[in-house]
Parts: C-alpha cells; sequence; structure tokens
C-alpha cells in the first residue's frame, strides 16, 4: 500500500514549491513499497510530506501507513538520525553522509542528504526493492537539491503550518 500522495496547499504557491510538490508526489505514486516521505530541514523542520494532514491517532496499528501514522513522527526520526550520522562523520572524519539505511523487521527506513543540511526520508515496507527506492531518492533529491533556497524552504515551512 502506498502511502497518501502530497495535498493542495493551495495556489499560492510558487512554480517551484509547486514543482518539488510534484516531486514528491510521482516518488509517492511511482515507487512501489513507500509508505511515508517526509522532506526536513536542517533545523528538523518537516518542509514537505506524503500526508501532511493526515492524524491517525484512532489508527489500528495494521492500518498505519508511517511511524504512529504521522508524518511529524517520521521527520523527527530523520532529524535525529541526520544529526547522529553526521557526528558519527565527524568523530571517524568520513566525510559527508550521503545516505543512511536501516532494515527493520517490519520495514526499511532511508534517509538520504538532500543539500545545505535538509534530508529527504522514506519509510518503506519490509518487502520493498531497496535498490529501487535508492534510485528513485537520489533522482529526487537531484532534481530538489538546486532548488531548495532559503526562500523556498520559509515557503514550504508556512504552506505545512497554513495545512494543519
Amino acid at each position: 500500500m502506498n502511502a497518501q500522495a502530497p495535498t493542495a496547499y493551495g495556489n499560492g504557491l510558487s512554480s517551484q514549491a509547486q514543482n518539488l510538490h510534484w516531486l514528491l508526489t510521482n516518488l509517492v505514486d511511482e515507487v512501489p513499497g513507500i509508505r511515508s516521505v517526509a522532506v526536513v530541514s536542517s533545523d528538523g523542520l518537516l518542509l514537505l510530506s506524503s500526508d501532511p494532514d493526515r492524524t491517525d491517532e484512532a489508527a489500528r496499528p495494521g492500518e498505519r501507513d508511517g511511524p504512529r501514522g504521522s508524518s511529524a513522527d517520521l521527520a523527527t526520526i530523520v532529524s535525529g538520525l541526520g544529526s547522529l550520522t553526521n557526528g558519527a562523520a565527524k568523530l571517524m572524519e568520513g566525510g559527508a553522509v550521503k545516505q543512511t539505511m536501516i532494515t527493520m523487521d517490519e520495514g526499511s527506513l532511508f534517509v538520504m542528504s538532500i543539500s545545505d543540511g535538509s534530508l529527504l526520508g522514506v519509510h518503506a515496507t519490509p518487502d520493498c526493492d531497496m535498490n529501487v527506492i535508492a534510485y528513485h531518492m537520489a533522482l529526487f533529491v537531484g532534481r530538489a537539491g538546486h532548488v531548495l533556497t532559503p526562500e523556498l524552504r520559509s515557503e514550504l515551512r508556512k504552506s505545512m503550518e497554513n495545512a494543519k
């Protein structure tokens, strides 16, 4: 079951913001096994999500698509993992972290650097094709990285706040 496609945030978005929403919708719709997607800024704020309006507090455990059914939870996890792996890379003198992958009994979590500390996080099903997901994440990052300016991040943050 794929995650819900991002909802429209209104007509007031710039063409760059609309393009990023389209890219995220395309990622969710075209890649089998994706449960939830979040784009997080360097300071841990949710910028884009596959399910910005969802609040599944009453959902049964088997019906949830993402961690606790919430894109905010996924954003928190992605931000924490980004911070942890960047700290580890500095301690190990390993350079910049490009991708982190966690496999679990009931799913997988992928985190990929976009630009300026922004991150793309994907929560996927346990039977997903990891290579396909990583490939499509890399395509998203390649297309989104150069347009994710401070101005666009600010616009996306405001649109997420208004969507609540």
